[in-house]
């Protein structure tokens, strides 16, 4: 096992980059044939790093379990991507969106990656544009900017609420040019199942053909994992229903550091949950809290009243409403970030001030009525209407919304039967983002040589909580103008080795295993399906590991998440055979999650602090805010696999160390 070496470069911050890319090794053009490369995920991350390196002139192939790349789940962040260009004049800065991001993530990330985040980040804008990205613009053609949580500029470019589907087909229309030049051969329909290691380095995956059931192996000199979050470890959460830990989880069995796995980020504005049928969550974009006010009613009997449907939000007058986060953040109001939000907004709701009328009080308002009628009466000043009606006000105002966010008020009404427009979108916060993941060096690299992290699947840029638009620009930054500069650093040793045989013995017993595992699943006759024991591993991680733990709940879910553990390999049942079988699919998946959430507990135990996402309430100031330990927990908690036993899982620490910044109590007052 290598050292903890974070490989951060010598000099100032302004300049590690730029210095740390001028004495790296290279791969000369005529010798990037001669490289096979594999990226496993193919969303903003694994699509931009593979297409940029068959731009380059190396072979690579390129997994998705999806049919297509454009299936990936990145097109579901639909509000934006930061990046520091400073259109609107405000104050941004290459600095500030550096310092931005390590407050919004509570200091708990590392400093030099995050000044490079910042830094690349106006090279990405230039990227998608010029690959037709339709990002919105202002009436004289400017590209134009909107807020996000945690920031005091625009900074936030958009197409409309589409923006993760549009940078996924910019990204996708690059990857579909080099499959078509045969520089990239794309598995569709293909799921990585273990990591195959030959003398200590990455040198190929075992995938396993989905429609087919067929296992089969690959061989390259370097692999990359590009493949997300792990978010749905709680079963109800927005991510897409196939987003899983696998891929990430399979390389830490195999020596990859799992760093911070108890950072998840909880979204303030999701639909509130309906039902326990219900098999996913949706997101309402952070977008919508630029011109969204959020409240509850300021009496609790009027709360009361509109649980038990004797009440409706408009006949609530504004002064029997209480906007909390303008209340408790005045500076930032709406746009606090996530993780304060989600807090304020559970703690109403506890405190009984809820206004959904699902049998858990659990949902608060998100009002657009204030916006409306603003942005009414300043359109009927551009177009000279003197004196307007209050339905003119009304219509102008919608209409400015609709051009703003409507695919996201459509989308809402769908779902709801509901019209936001009239009546207040009801929200509630859900399992969103994960900040934690595989522990990367600076170039990218794990603790596997030769086995690279790409985007949310890695740990590197947000510490204890995201920044609303962060996710599309790390993805895209990794991808696009990091990875192909330190992978070639790596590659450079390669140009000698020549093809990597996948009939050694590495590969052999690794696709031995995993034809063990798939006869294991079709022959044991159990009583349950996979489904069964996700839900119970999702309503303990949820209440106990959710948006607010304590010491005894913690210890309580380690010890149950075994159990459900033990039932689920005795008891599982999946039905049909190894072909075209999504159940075999889910109960791989669920395994790995099972023991996540495990190590998730664990993490989230030892951790003895409040911080960002992660909120310990026996460490929580008076008024509800989290509390950080700087003296004793600025670091990221490294866990290194040792054995299927949680007690077994071997704790590392990167200290963070912070020269530019000074670490100090995060306030949005």
């Amino acid at each position: 096992m290598n050292k903890l070496d974070s490989k951060i470069p010598e000099g100032p911050l302004d300049q590690k980059w730029i210095n740390h890319k001028n004495h790296m090794n290279l791969v000369a053009p005529n010798n990037r044939d001669k490289i096979d490369i594999i990226v496993v995920g193919t969303g903003l991350a694994g699509g931009s790093a593979a297409a940029t390196l068959a731009e380059q002139g190396y072979n690579v192939k390129a997994f998705c379990y999806q049919d297509s790349p454009r299936r990936a789940h990145s097109i579901a962040a639909q509000g934006g991507i930061n990046a520091a260009k400073n259109y609107q004049g405000d104050g941004d800065s290459t600095y500030r969106l550096f310092y931005d991001t390590i407050k919004g993530g509570d200091y708990r990330s590392r400093e030099a990656n995050v000044y490079r985040l910042a830094e690349v980040s106006a090279n990405i804008i230039d990227q998608c544009v010029s690959q037709g990205v339709p990002f919105g613009r202002d009436y004289g053609g400017q590209l134009d900017n909107r807020s996000f949580g945690g920031v005091q500029v625009k900074r936030t470019f958009y197409a409309k609420g589409q923006t993760g589907q549009q940078l996924l087909l910019g990204a996708y229309s690059s990857l579909s040019r080099q499959i078509g030049k045969g520089r990239v051969k794309m598995y569709n329909r293909h799921e990585m199942m273990d990591l195959v290691l030959v003398d200590g380095k990455a040198r190929g995956i075992i995938a396993r053909n989905l429609v087919t059931g067929e296992i089969e192996k690959h061989s390259a000199h370097a692999v990359v994992i590009a493949s997300g979050g792990y978010g749905n470890v709680y079963f109800l959460s927005t991510n897409a229903m196939g987003s899983n830990v696998s891929a990430a989880w399979k390389i830490h069995k195999k020596g990859a550091y799992f760093a911070n796995p108890c950072y998840v980020q909880i979204h303030p504005t999701c639909i509130p949950v309906h039902g326990t049928a219900q098999s996913k969550l949706t997101l309402m974009s952070e977008s919508l809290r630029n011109s969204g006010r959020i409240w509850v009613p300021k009496n609790l009997e009027d709360a009361v009243a509109v649980r038990e449907g004797r009440l409706k939000a408009k006949d609530i007058a504004p002064e029997n409403r209480d906007y909390y986060l303008e209340r408790r953040y005045p500076a930032f109001g709406n746009l606090v970030p996530r993780d304060v939000a989600s807090r304020a907004a559970k703690e109403r709701c506890d405190a009984g001030f809820g206004i959904e009328n699902n049998d858990t009080n659990e949902g608060v308002y998100l009002d657009f009525s204030t916006e409306i009628t603003k942005k009414g009466h300043e359109s009927a000043i551009e177009k000279n209407i003197h004196n307007p009606t209050d339905q003119q006000i009304y219509d102008l105002g919608k209409a400015w919304i609709e051009e703003k966010y409507g695919n996201l008020f459509v989308m809402y009404e769908k779902i709801t039967a509901e019209n936001p427009y009239e009546t207040p979108m009801k929200i509630y916060p859900a399992v969103h983002y994960t900040m934690g993941g595989v522990w990367v060096d600076y170039n990218l690299q794990s603790t596997i040589p030769g086995c690279f992290v790409v985007g949310e699947a890695n740990f590197s840029d947000h510490g204890a909580n995201r920044l609303g638009a962060s996710a599309l620009m790390q993805g895209l930054a990794d991808g696009y103008f990091v990875l192909p500069y330190t992978i070639a650093d790596y590659l450079s040793a390669d140009i000698r080795t020549g093809a990597i045989s996948t009939e050694s013995a590495e590969f052999t017993q690794a696709e031995k295993e995993i034809q063990d595992k798939v006869d294991f699943f079709m022959n044991n006759n159990g009583a349950h399906s996979v489904d069964y024991f996700h839900k119970k591993l999702g309503l303990v991680m949820w209440n106990k590991v959710g948006m607010a733990r304590d010491a005894e709940g913690l210890q309580q879910a380690i010890a149950e998440i075994a159990e459900i553990r033990k039932d689920f390999w005795q008891n599982v049942r999946v039905p049909g055979d190894s072909a075209m079988n999504g159940e075999l699919e889910k109960a791989f998946r669920v395994a790995d999650f099972l023991e996540l959430g495990q190590l998730m507990a664990k993490d989230a135990l030892e951790r003895k602090e409040s911080c960002g996402g992660h909120y310990r309430t026996e460490y929580s100031t008076p008024e509800g805010e989290a509390q950080r330990d700087d003296e004793n927990y600025k670091f990221a908690a490294c866990w290194e696999y040792q054995g299927a036993d949680i007690n077994q899982e071997v704790l590392h620490k990167e200290e963070l160390i912070y020269e530019n910044i000074e670490v100090k109590t995060r306030s949005y007052k």
